[in-house]
């Protein structure tokens, strides 16, 4: 059974900073490309920043030069540390898995306040 489950999401300021992270079990993590979408109320889902097996990242211009995404093989964890975050941050972020299939966590909320 594959398992995707985020942690680290809750409330912050405007220009403070959050730890998201992914704990994947069931699959062997890395071959998995990893990633982590968001959704904000009344929008689509959009890719916020991946990691591939070889390390290589890719960034949303929205949050490139303020979040980075890593990913621990050993441990089979994916990790998002955002920072100065900004009100229009605010979302349910979801950690993605991606091989032959694509899986999905259940999200956590984030939400940054004026």
């Amino acid at each position: 059974q594959v398992q995707l489950v985020e942690s680290g999401g809750g409330l912050v300021q405007a220009g403070g900073s959050l730890r998201l992270s992914c704990a994947a079990s069931g699959i062997v993590f890395s071959l998995h490309q990893m990633g982590w979408y968001r959704q904000a109320p009344g929008k689509q889902r959009e890719l916020v920043a991946n990691i591939a097996r070889s390390g290589s990242t890719n960034y949303a211009d929205s949050v490139k030069g303020r979040f980075t995404i890593s990913r621990d093989n050993a441990k089979k964890m994916v990790y998002l540390q955002m920072n100065s975050l900004k009100p229009e941050d605010t979302a349910v972020y979801y950690c993605q898995s991606r091989s032959f299939d694509t899986y999905w966590g259940r999200g956590t909320q984030v939400t940054v306040s004026s």
